[in-house]
């Protein structure tokens, strides 16, 4: 997979690239795994925005995904399809019986290729079973955090966790983001890297582009006025010197710990902070 950039015939295209779409073989989804996806445009229940810098952008259709699929079942990739709600590439695949799926593509897949599900497949390329039947050492994705409740970490392009070791019932992963953490070998994984991993490489280039995404603009706190922002406000000089950086809610914001989860502390070994510690 390789990045594609434009001739600069116009400012935006001077920096614009895009994904190259050569793993997609086919424009139309399939119409009975697809859904209405209505914008919410970052707002609740009660019309108050809970996510700022939300709204617009082009209409989708949501693709029914597949995060847990039945054991025992030899899957055929019907075609790899772009998807607009992720970043990785999805496929299309039937299996012995000819009901159709969506699963997350990998960099292995294309059409016409097959894959199992369950303990008695092979240890092979995208194939899905659980961690306790996998080698240490294998790269994995789309990992169950719970047996049964279907993939959960690691969904994202270019995404894969390795599996480092297992012990009392326990395997460990190392995570895309450093993180070491424990969960059962009970769970299950597929084998491979998610597909579509120049993603983090493209460069939006355009505000117009940023729009259609559903993307709106995101306005520095120094240059507000005092009463919207802690960081506004002065004589066009220094802002705020001395002062640790700020929410609009005057929340800390640098180095500021969000994680409330104690209960699941205990699973992780390393925290993905660990190497940044001085």
């Amino acid at each position: 997979m390789a990045i594609k950039a434009y001739r600069p015939i116009t400012p935006a295209q001077r920096q614009k690239t895009t994904e190259d779409y050569d793993q997609i073989t086919t424009k139309k989804p399939l119409k009975s795994l697809l859904k209405a996806k209505k914008q919410q445009a970052g707002k609740n229940n009660q019309g108050r925005i809970t996510v700022r810098h939300r709204g617009g952008g082009v209409k989708r259709h949501y693709r029914i995904m597949t995060y847990n699929l039945p054991k025992g079942l030899t899957l055929t990739v019907e075609e790899i399809e772009y998807d607009p709600n992720r970043s990785a590439r999805i496929a299309r695949v039937k299996d012995q019986n000819g009901v159709y799926y969506y699963v997350l593509a990998d960099t292995k897949m294309t059409k016409g290729t097959t894959f199992k599900t369950g303990a008695e497949a092979e240890v092979e390329e995208s194939n899905r079973m659980p961690l306790e039947n996998i080698p240490v050492g294998t790269f994995v994705y789309a990992i169950e955090l719970k047996p049964g409740r279907g993939a959960q970490m690691v969904r994202a392009a270019g995404a894969r966790a390795q599996l480092m070791a297992k012990e009392d019932g326990y395997a460990t992963l190392k995570m895309p983001s450093g993180e070491m953490r424990k969960v059962l070998v009970s769970c299950e994984a597929s084998i491979g890297t998610v597909s579509n991993i120049q993603h983090q490489n493209v460069k939006i280039g355009s505000a117009g582009r940023r729009r259609r995404k559903g993307i709106r603009p995101t306005v520095r706190g120094v240059v507000m006025n005092a009463v919207d922002h802690p960081h506004g406000g002065g004589d066009g000089g220094r802002h705020g010197s001395g002062k640790a950086p700020r929410t609009p809610w005057g929340q800390l914001t640098l180095g500021y710990r969000t994680r409330h989860n104690k209960q699941t502390n205990k699973y992780i070994v390393r925290s993905r902070h660990e190497g940044k510690r001085k």
